[in-house]
């Protein structure tokens, strides 16, 4: 301190603790004037003691006026000893950095200053501070006195100056201080940083491309900032950023890749845009190095496609398609089991193109990845299965090639019938709406007597008979007026002349039996029309009710469409065909005669002419008990057999009903005539009860 003292005049030292400014300047002046002297002489030792005095008297005084002179004397000190300054930094810069924090902004300010003036003189040795020094200029960026906020952009600018021209910076040792600060909100500090990163990229010796990934996420997290003018710079770091990528031979894309996912999702659709853009970039720059993070971007950019943003959804196809036509090996990473998980989860998604799209990602894995695909067949089968029932006709039809796909193999085609006729139990609405589209597809996808063979062994076992017999409905009236089974009524008109025909009649013949006119229709369409008749006849009391009034009255329906017309026109050799007019004539016999069902039957009789009744006609076609190998007496017997246990389920059911809603004593003493009137009347269907029949034909 006695060094100090005899060195510096005491009336140097109180005019820098003096309130005006211009005192404290020109006792600068002096300071600098007795360090260029000591510097001059070589006198380092009373140079050390003119700083510590500085420091220790000044710079760290209570009093705001002599931290300023402390600063100002400093930076003095430091223009003083010119290229001596670097040897005494440690000692110099300390303290003036402490000041940063100062509360005073009148003292910050002067900090600002004075490092300004000591990084002016000793340029390159000022590296040593560097992160220091970023870590005091990014909170003076965001200082709250305009002034000090001028200060410190001077100053920010020399050392970006300073750092470019630098061959000792580290970029190293500086990157882990920029990730730290990368997700400030301050848009001041924001444009700072952003502001560093951009400098640093432009220095050739520098490689911030091969650090990006350490402050990829905050320039992402920048584009959503609140100043157009933060989201601009990002913009166009980033923009930077990804020409240098296409330019460079090694980059590190897996990083980045996860970054990028996770930003795909962000609610800001530039930051949406913007990370898509990228990924597209990097599926067809990357070869396979994202191959292991393929499950991810495809979770992050099929949701994009059913973006409310063109721009994004344009960009989102692009990159699936891209992604979707590269071959990936899995002894690479390519992980089939997260693809599919991830497609699996989007089939729930609330936007139909990002469901078509998953339905695509499964049917291209089947494709390509077959046995690894069916080893998770347990985890997308019910998935799978649910779609079924989605309100997109297109959704539906490719989750039906899907299963067709993966119904190639027969344990696998046993399996998809399986439970598409499980599903079709548990939800009558699947069948109502989707039942149709459903078995025409597969049908045309997995060859239709096949499906068909398949469903009607089920359905021949079937427990559940209420279900058995719609299904049956179903099944056969797609069989008469599908054009996808074409070929298959074809075939079934040949059931007495072709082993074909009459293997398929047969094998369907059993689970028909669930629905009297669906079996109706089947001996029709095969033209076995003696066994029709004999089916006819057997119906009793209670098979005649109105569900069956209402079939038949489809079926009638039925016989007047180009199906049947090959029917009509053997109404031309009724002595050839004797017992199809005969079987004509029984369902006439059961129609109610008021019905438009029973008009349309009778009048389509009435227009066979009258000499074809004259003329001679060979036997019937399927005369006798058995013909082409089929024993119809067995038939008749197993359709009676099932309407027997139709009508029993019919009893149960009705007494179960009973009993779950007892009728009340004075209820069950209700006139008959009231309780007639309680039951379903016929008339709605269009037909009339068999007892009126009776009576309009009897008044004939």
């Amino acid at each position: 301190m006695a060094d100090a003292l005899s060195a510096v005049p005491p009336a140097v030292l109180r005019n820098l603790a003096d309130k005006l400014y211009e005192k404290r300047k020109n006792a600068a002046l002096e300071i600098e004037n007795i360090v260029k002297h000591l510097a001059s002489n070589g006198d380092h030792d009373k140079i050390v003691a003119v700083i510590n005095l500085l420091t220790t008297e000044f710079t760290y005084s209570p009093q705001s006026n002599h931290r300023k002179g402390g600063l100002i004397g400093l930076a003095a000190a430091t223009v003083g000893l010119t290229s001596e300054a670097a040897q005494h930094l440690e000692q110099i810069v300390p303290p003036v950095l402490n000041s940063f924090s100062d509360q005073d902004s009148r003292v910050r300010y002067y900090a600002c200053e004075a490092l300004y003036n000591i990084a002016k003189v000793v340029r390159g040795e000022f590296i040593v501070f560097f992160n220091q020094i970023f870590d005091a200029l990014c909170k003076l960026s965001a200082d709250s006195d305009a002034n000090v906020q001028s200060a410190a952009h001077l100053l920010d600018r020399l050392v970006k100056d300073i750092v470019t021209e630098s061959d000792q910076f580290s970029i190293e040792e500086f990157i882990p201080l920029l990730r730290e600060r990368m997700n400030v909100l301050n848009p001041y500090v924001r444009q700072f940083l952003v502001g560093w990163i951009t400098v640093l990229d432009s220095v050739p010796d520098i490689d911030m491309l091969g650090f990006l990934p350490d402050f990829l996420d905050g320039l992402f997290n920048m584009l959503s900032d609140s100043s157009h003018e933060i989201r601009q710079q990002a913009d166009s770091a980033l923009s930077e950023f990804l020409q240098e990528i296409k330019n460079s031979p090694s980059v590190d894309y897996g990083r980045m890749a996860e970054i990028l996912v996770e930003r795909a999702s962000s609610p800001d659709e530039f930051t949406r845009l913007t990370a898509l853009t990228w990924i597209n970039e990097f599926v067809k720059l990357s070869g396979d190095q994202l191959v292991p993070y393929y499950a991810d971007i495809l979770g992050a950019i099929l949701p994009c496609i059913s973006d409310k943003e063109e721009k994004i959804r344009v960009v989102a196809r692009e990159t699936n398609e891209e992604l979707r036509t590269m071959k990936a090996d899995p002894a690479e990473g390519f992980d089939v089991g997260e693809i599919l998980s991830i497609a699996r989860r989007q089939l729930s998604s609330e936007w139909e193109a990002t469901r078509i799209e998953a339905l695509h990602w499964i049917s291209t894995l089947l494709n390509n990845y077959r046995p690894e695909v069916l080893q998770y067949l347990n985890d997308i089968f019910d998935t799978l299965l649910k779609a079924l029932s989605d309100p997109s006709d297109e959704v539906v039809l490719l989750v039906l090639d899907v299963h067709a796909c993966i119904a190639k193999d027969p344990q696998h085609f046993r399996q998809l019938v399986v439970f598409l006729m499980h599903n079709f139990r548990i939800d009558n609405s699947l069948l109502e709406k989707r039942g149709a589209l459903i078995i025409r597809r597969l049908c045309v996808l997995l060859d239709a007597e096949r499906v068909y063979r398949e469903l009607s062994t089920i359905l021949e076992g079937e427990s559940d008979l209420g279900f058995a017999s719609i299904m049956v409905q179903a099944l056969n009236l797609i069989l008469l007026t599908s054009s996808e089974l074409s070929e298959l009524r074809v075939l079934l008109k040949q059931t007495l002349v072709n082993p074909a025909g009459r293997d398929l009649y047969v094998s369907l013949y059993a689970s028909w039996c669930h629905s009297p006119t669906a079996i109706i229709s089947l001996c029709f369409l095969a033209q076995t029309y003696q066994h029709v008749s004999t089916v006819i006849q057997s119906l009793s009391e209670e098979d005649i009710n109105v569900k069956f009034l209402v079939q038949l009255d489809k079926l009638i329906r039925l016989l007047e469409t180009p199906v049947f017309a090959y029917l009509r026109l053997q109404l031309l050799e009724p002595g050839k065909y004797t017992w199809l007019f005969k079987a004509l004539y029984g369902l006439l016999m059961l129609l109610p005669q008021q019905s438009a069902a029973f008009k349309i039957l009778k009048t389509r009789i009435k227009a066979v002419p009258a000499y074809s009744f004259n003329e001679d006609g060979d036997v019937a076609v399927d005369n006798g008990n058995s013909h082409n190998g089929i024993n119809f007496t067995t038939r008749i017997k197993q359709f009676q057999e099932m309407q027997q246990q139709h009508r029993e389920h019919f009893r149960t059911q009705a007494q179960i009903r009973k009993k779950i809603a007892p009728v009340p004593k004075e209820e069950e003493e209700v006139p008959r005539q009231q309780e007639e009137t309680k039951r379903p009347q016929l008339s709605e269907l269009n037909v009339v009860p068999r007892s009126s029949r009776r009576s309009s034909e009897l008044a004939r």
